[in-house]
């Protein structure tokens, strides 16, 4: 008989069968998981243990959805986990780390959270939901502070407030308890317990530490990927034969993952002696109607709401942008001081000597090249420095706060909203960078043409560019590599552009449908036709330029393609 014989088994409300996890490319695959499978029972928390690179977190993600399984099922009541719970509201997920917006207070997180992922609620119900749940987590009497001047505990309550704004009864909790000082962890230990109390709500929590036993009356034991054990916290005791849970990471060091897991199989109650019949526990699901998730108009109102808040108290960034906004056309402008040189009409007498007419051309052709290399840079310098500025608004936009988007993603939000919400805000930052730089060096410098069509073009440089650096953004793991790509594309602008030098036919036509610019610059230009400094310029320049139809749709086509890049790139998953 097995020396486990009388260990109570749990009810299979949560129940993986054989889950596998896989990673790398097919032919050099790598096992993180193998044929997990376990039964855990809501009421009573859950805890994943095992030494570092067991597979623990990868356990929780698989669960979530997180992470795709390359076998195996995980049902919650009977029913799909990924596809019923998490489309119910079901499921919460605290990561590891604190992800939360750093310039909102703790209620505007909450109530935020709240708007994204319930419909229908008003204000009073808003508030009357989020003071519940600040009492509850301990947080009220810090309501109003930012979640950047939030301490390590604080900060755990706060990921445990975000998660019950949708009431889970699944709530899975990776390394909560970690890297806090002893006092913050027994609270934050306090509060697990706590919210496990709820008789249809199962805590599955990862983590290192044992020293609060009392906890965990479930507990799942890995070991290289392997299942060690899953049981009750008194069983795991005896099946180990230590005297204090600590010990038992000393007794999984003595047998490889596969032999812990064949003595498992062969000792685990469930297969030597089949669990009473215990009575059917109705799913949460049917237990408590749910309300649906805010639709895509509803969540894109609340992250615009909530992307001007972030703006308005980010003082840093917004300083930099003032200074942009300011700085770059005082650039442009000392360039052009005392304004435009005016290109003289040559006329020629009669009574000329042929030495004074020599001399008059040539004077007259100095002054029309200088007049048109000035204007053809000051286009130039316009449109570059207004691509630098794109990259401060599009490059980090995305990766800076990746994991907090997959996170709310996890919790329903919209894919289109997010990306909408992203396009609209810095549409808002394009259209005034734009506009003033067109305006400030036109007062300054008078530049001929319409000021109304210069001002378009400018607009479509940067919005071209701007979103050609979110799309980077949605596209790269971290803000930092999103920020140098971006610098290079910009840097590669201008010397492909053909606007200093110009470049061989073949090689122009190849690169230049890519180089926004040239459309802009052209365009610019293009809007000086029937002015004698458009004819100067063509003269000191061998770049064929384009008319402004063609520039308008090459500018609008880069900024649709690279929208839709960048929606491509957010509907990838990314790990937490």
């Amino acid at each position: 008989m097995s020396r486990l014989t009388g260990l109570r088994i749990f009810e299979a409300v949560l129940e993986l069968k054989d889950i596998s996890v896989r990673v790398g490319d097919s032919r050099a695959p790598r096992t993180l998981l193998r044929d997990i499978s376990f039964r855990l029972h809501p009421g009573q928390s859950a805890a994943i243990i095992g030494l570092s690179g067991s597979g623990k977190s990868t356990l929780l993600k698989a669960i979530a959805g997180i992470l795709p399984v390359d076998g195996g099922t995980t049902s919650w009541h009977g029913g799909d986990l990924s596809a019923e719970v998490r489309a119910a509201g079901m499921i919460g997920y605290v990561p590891q780390f604190t992800i939360a917006h750093p310039f909102l207070t703790i209620r505007e997180s909450l109530v935020s959270s709240m708007r994204l992922r319930a419909a229908g609620k008003s204000k009073v119900e808003l508030r009357a939901n989020s003071d519940r749940i600040l009492e509850h987590t301990g947080l009220a009497s810090i309501a109003e502070r930012e979640v950047r001047r939030l301490s390590g505990g604080e900060s755990r309550r706060l990921s445990l407030a975000l998660e019950l704004v949708s009431a889970p009864d699944l709530l899975l909790c990776d390394e909560v308890l970690s890297g806090l000082d002893p006092k913050s962890e027994s609270e934050i230990a306090a509060l697990v317990r706590d919210l496990a109390e709820d008789p249809v709500r199962l805590v599955v929590t990862v983590t290192h530490t044992l020293r609060h036993p009392e906890l965990y009356r479930q507990v799942v034991v890995l070991h290289e990927g392997r299942l060690a054990y899953a049981g009750t916290g008194e069983g795991l005791l005896t099946y180990f034969g230590v005297a204090h849970p600590e010990e038992v990471y000393v007794a999984l060091a003595n047998r490889t993952g596969e032999e812990w897991h064949r003595s498992w199989a062969t000792d685990s109650p469930a297969q030597s002696s089949p669990p009473e019949p215990a009575a059917e526990i109705q799913s949460p699901a049917k237990q408590k109607p749910r309300s649906a998730v805010a639709n895509a108009w509803t969540q894109l109102v609340v992250l615009l709401e909530r992307r001007a808040k972030e703006f308005s108290r980010d003082r840093r960034y917004a300083i930099w942008q003032l200074a942009l906004l300011l700085g770059f056309p005082c650039l442009v402008v000392i360039f052009t001081h005392g304004g435009l040189p005016q290109i003289r009409n040559q006329s020629m007498s009669l009574d000329q000597d042929v030495v004074d007419q020599l001399l008059e051309t040539i004077s007259s052709t100095r002054q029309s090249f200088s007049a048109g290399t000035l204007v053809s840079g000051i286009i130039m310098f316009q449109v570059v420095l207004l691509a630098l500025t794109a990259c401060n608004n599009g490059a980090r936009e995305i990766a800076g706060e990746r994991r907090l988007y997959e996170k709310e993603r996890l919790a329903g939000l919209n894919t289109g909203s997010y990306v909408a919400s992203k396009a609209i805000f810095l549409s808002a930052l394009v259209l005034i960078q734009s506009t003033w730089m067109a305006v400030f060096v036109d007062f300054f410098s008078g530049l001929p043409g319409s000021l109304l069509m210069q001002i378009f073009f400018l607009v479509l440089i940067n919005g071209a560019v701007t979103c050609t650096c979110l799309a980077v953004s949605s596209t790269v793991p971290t803000a930092e590599q999103a920020s140098l790509i971006s610098i290079y594309l910009v840097g590669f602008q201008l010397p492909l552009s053909g606007a200093v030098l110009a470049l061989p036919d073949f090689f122009a036509w190849m690169t230049r449908p890519f180089i926004a610019a040239y459309w802009s610059w052209s365009g610019v230009l293009q809007t000086m036709r029937d002015t004698r400094l458009y004819d100067a310029v063509v003269q000191v320049t061998k770049t064929d330029l384009s008319r402004i139809p063609l520039c308008a749709w090459a500018l609008a086509s880069h900024i649709v393609i690279m929208v839709l890049i960048s929606y491509a790139g957010c509907r990838s998953t990314r790990p937490l």
